[in-house]
């Protein structure tokens, strides 16, 4: 019964030092390379407020010109405006996932 319990409290010691040690690793990778500063964070913020805003824009502007060369019941510019929205903002979704995918694994490898 001892035995038991000294063998389990010795897994317990052995992952609690390896999780210790991953963070020791990521606190010292991080300290090597530096925080990024305000300016890295606001051009994050501005390329993917772009993503959504470019097709967004686009979609208003065709919608714009189909409105005038080819009116009709309804209208052209809400639903190409919608459109490019949608689009824009699967965009930022996509790309947003995909960096953090990229830190996961390089986190991942220094493990």
């Amino acid at each position: 019964m001892i035995e038991e319990s000294d063998n389990s409290q010795q897994k317990t010691d052995s992952r609690l030092s390896r999780e210790i040690g991953a963070k020791a690793k990521r606190k010292l990778k991080a300290q090597r390379q530096g925080t990024p500063g305000i300016w890295f964070g606001l051009g994050m913020m501005g390329l993917i407020g772009w993503s959504v805003a470019i097709p967004t824009l686009l979609g208003a502007s065709l919608g714009l010109w189909l409105d005038q060369h080819y009116s009709g019941p309804r209208s052209w510019t809400l639903a190409l405006l919608l459109a490019g929205l949608v689009i824009g903002c699967w965009n930022a979704w996509h790309w947003v996932d995909r960096e953090q995918r990229e830190m996961h694994e390089e986190e991942n490898d220094d493990d």
